[in-house]
Formats: C-alpha cells, sequence, structure tokens
C-alpha cells in the first residue's frame, strides 16, 4: 500500500502567525506549500525590518513555492465569480483546489483547514 503525503497550502495569515511564533495549535502533519500570492504578500510589507525579511525570504526558501497556471487561473476566475472572493484569496483557495490540498488558514487565532 502506498502512503500519499497530504498536501497542506499555508494561507498568508498562518505565516505570519507561524513566524511570529503565535499559532494556537500545532501545524498538522504534512508537506507545506505557499502560493505566489502568499509570497508577494509577506514581502510586500511596508514597514518590514531587514531581519523579518530575512526570517520571510530563509521561511520561503525552504518551502515549496507554487506559481500560477492556467488551471488555477480559470478556478480563481470561477470562485470569484461564485463566492465573490477577493483575488488574491481566490488564487489562493484555487491553488489549493487544483492541488488537491488543504488550504490552511487562521480564523480568530484558530486554525482551520478548507478542503
Amino acid at each position: 500500500m502506498v502512503v500519499t503525503e497530504v498536501l497542506i497550502l499555508l494561507d498568508t495569515n498562518v505565516v505570519l502567525y507561524y513566524l511570529g511564533n503565535r499559532l494556537t495549535n500545532t501545524l498538522p502533519i504534512g508537506k507545506y506549500l505557499v502560493s505566489v500570492i502568499t509570497e508577494m504578500e509577506l514581502l510586500s510589507y511596508p514597514n518590514m525590518s531587514e531581519s523579518e525579511e530575512l526570517i520571510v525570504r530563509d521561511f520561503l526558501d525552504k518551502i515549496t513555492l507554487v506559481g500560477l497556471d492556467n488551471n488555477i487561473k480559470e478556478l480563481a476566475i470561477a470562485f470569484r465569480k461564485n463566492y465573490k472572493l477577493k483575488l488574491p484569496d481566490a488564487i489562493v483557495a484555487a491553488t489549493a483546489k487544483s492541488l488537491n490540498a488543504n488550504l490552511l488558514t487562521e480564523i480568530n487565532t484558530e486554525s482551520v483547514s478548507i478542503s
């Protein structure tokens, strides 16, 4: 029997809580990924210090980064139309869906998984 590793796409807020040691729950076991949108969001904070940027870049160097492809683009369009999501959220959700990964996001500091 082949055991498949669970794919987990981390949303930006989960990464921020993780890097700030503020997660209320431990992360589930699996292979972690982030969307290129999360990378862009993490690196675009205007008041980020140089040391904070180094921490973020080090984290991003160690995790699998998922870029945009046509499937993700089409799913994101459908999610925006059907659920009125903001574009970054639609792209992150579409990325998880296209990879059949769990999307881990943080709402009110409690981890939730959206499949």
